[in-house]
């Protein structure tokens, strides 16, 4: 009870601060500009912080060390691939997609490809790209709640629909730049200090270190531990052990090594200096865990699966891109993401410490398989329940909850933003009365995806962004030639691949197959496709290239100082001729 006090005092400041911010901030919001481009007067690294802040979401802050805790090495890929997409992002999109006046990607595609049509088909996809990346914020937030307080797990989700809403509600973009700024760095300071506290701690726990990582052996109970199973699972036994059962058939049972079927409601006791039995994929001993590439052929496809998704994800996501356009030149939005990745690197150091950390003194989770949760619950564990303990506790929730918060409102401004603008084009409908019903889907999946992984949700999400709309703007950007029923055959494509295999995962699950694996990280094949196809119907059609193409081409590419870019003070973009495209107007 003392644990859920101190971590739910945590997440009272960090609400309050969101609520206070939002308010002050959006004093001055009044225009649609303000709403969604806080007029394009973002300073560089203010705007990098608040990338930053709505980029480290729940994936980032718990599912990373969630990760390294189950699965060793091998997740690592993540938080490289994440930080290198902005490397990307810098070479090719950032000062280009600036410099072209869409502040959407339905706008880029409308001011490229000159089709009406597009603009709908990417509107759609936005909508879907959005959807997948609120779902593992809304997850993280019902694993946030439900492992500090016992509170159901829809409640956390509801409850962060609720604090997003009413923030990003008062004034959009204006409001949220500076509470994601503001967010982004309660969460490297509450994922620094801990971790530098929790390590030293470590390095001076004289039985801390009861077996080394390089162990062939799994991890051990410090204590006493008793488990208790909210759903049916699978248990792995690598070393033979006698365990407590309660429940229904209570009594004490000899396991031998093997899989033991376990039933919801049932209750475990293991001994201090029992071998962690763990469910799920999770490495079994520290030996293979500290050991990368350790199932052949198909753990490589998956690796390099996770970087295609990751780094070329990035440029892909909806939410991320409208930050650019918050910058007043296309230079800006260069340094802006070359300040991110500075930010950025800084803060994917220290998860891995948690995941680290966590194997000696949270290994109860690979037996609940809730190994999300390890770095809420790791101060308490290496501290108990002192105040240092209850301190620590309460900073890592809170800078838990700054992700969620932060990541969730980018996306439904960015959501919301396409919704009110292209599906529901001439209601005039103020986005704010879109944001309810934009997060009714995915409130929805969340409730129905308690038990999945938060990075591998994110990953599914950055797959469909990068078998998308990364081609289309690699392509738009960098090739004349592009037409628009090669970007829609490429989108419907890609697009359809990655969905394919969301449902492949969902009806069979978990088979051992070969293309098991391309379910859960199909980049591998949904991207190259994506791209080949682009590139082949555009070859085929190329006498439907825009006629404008090359103004649009110079205006991307030419130096801010030469003035192509012709943007009125007011926030309304200027009509264009039949040549340069049709635009929409704000």
């Amino acid at each position: 009870m003392e644990a859920s006090i101190w971590s739910l005092g945590g997440i009272g400041v960090i609400a309050l601060a969101t609520f206070g911010i939002g308010f002050w901030g959006a004093r001055n919001a009044r225009a649609t500009s303000d709403f969604l481009a806080a007029r394009r007067s973002v300073r560089e690294e203010r705007n990098a912080a608040a990338i930053s802040g709505e980029y480290l979401s729940a994936a980032s802050f718990l599912g990373i060390a969630g990760l390294v805790l189950k699965d060793g090495v091998d997740a690592l890929w993540y938080p490289i691939g994440f930080a290198s997409g902005y490397l990307a992002l810098l070479l090719f999109v950032a000062a280009p997609l600036r410099r072209s006046g869409a502040y959407t990607l339905p706008d880029f595609a409308e001011e490229r490809l000159d089709s009406l049509p597009l603009r709908r088909l990417v509107t759609v996809v936005v909508v879907i790209v959005g959807w997948l990346y609120l779902v593992p914020q809304l997850q993280g937030a019902g694993v946030l709640l439900t492992e500090i307080t016992g509170v159901p797990h829809w409640a956390g989700v509801v409850a962060v629909l609720v604090i997003v809403l009413a923030s990003v509600f008062t004034g959009g973009m204006r409001a949220v730049t500076l509470v994601q700024a503001f967010q982004y760095w309660v969460k490297l300071f509450a994922i620094t200090v801990p971790a530098f506290v929790l390590f030293l701690v470590f390095m001076n726990d004289a039985g801390g270190q009861q077996r080394a990582l390089d162990s062939p052996a799994p991890p051990v109970f410090r204590a006493d531990t008793a488990v208790r199973f909210e759903a049916d699972a699978t248990l792995r036994v690598a070393e033979p052990v006698w365990v407590e059962v309660g429940g229904n058939a209570p009594g004490t049972v000899y396991m031998r090594p093997g899989n033991y079927p376990v039933s919801e409601g049932m209750e475990l006791r293991f001994p201090a200096g029992t071998p962690v039995p763990v469910v799920g994929d999770a490495e079994l001993d520290n030996a293979s865990w500290l050991r990368p590439q350790d199932d052949g052929i198909l753990g490589l496809v998956s690796t390099y699966s996770v970087i295609i998704a990751t780094v070329l994800g990035t440029m892909g996501l909806p939410h991320v891109l409208v930050r650019f356009y918050t910058n007043p030149s296309g230079n800006g939005a260069r340094r802006t993401t070359l300040y991110v990745l500075a930010l950025l690197g800084a803060f994917y150091l220290f998860p891995t410490i948690f995941g680290l950390l966590s194997r000696f003194y949270v290994p109860r989770l690979l037996v609940t398989g809730h190994t999300d949760a390890a770095v809420v619950l790791l101060p308490q564990a290496m501290l108990g329940s002192t105040w240092a303990g209850g301190l620590l506790a309460a900073v890592t929730a809170a800078g838990a909850f700054a992700a969620f918060l932060s990541t969730s409102s980018g996306l439904l401004v960015s959501v919301s933003g396409v919704v009110a603008a292209d599906l529901l084009r001439g209601w005039s409908v103020d986005v704010r009365v879109v944001l309810p019903a934009v997060c009714v889907v995915p409130g929805l999946m969340a409730l129905g995806m308690a038990d999945q992984d938060l990075a591998q949700s994110v990953g599914l999400a950055f797959a469909m962004a990068a078998a998308t709309f990364c081609p289309m703007l690699l392509l738009g950007i960098w090739w004349r030639g592009l037409t628009a029923v090669g970007a829609a055959t490429g989108l419907v494509t890609g697009g359809g691949l990655v969905l394919l295999a969301v449902v492949l995962n969902v009806v069979l699950g978990e088979t051992g197959a070969w293309w098991s694996v391309l379910s859960w990280q199909p980049a591998v094949v949904a991207v190259p496709t994506a791209f080949l196809v682009t590139w082949a119907v555009s070859r085929a059609t190329r006498r439907r290239v825009p006629p404008g193409v090359s103004r649009v081409m110079l205006r991307m590419h030419a130096p801010d100082r030469l003035g192509f870019v012709d943007e009125p003070p007011s926030g309304r973009k200027r009509q264009a001729p039949p040549s340069e495209g049709r635009h929409l107007r704000k």
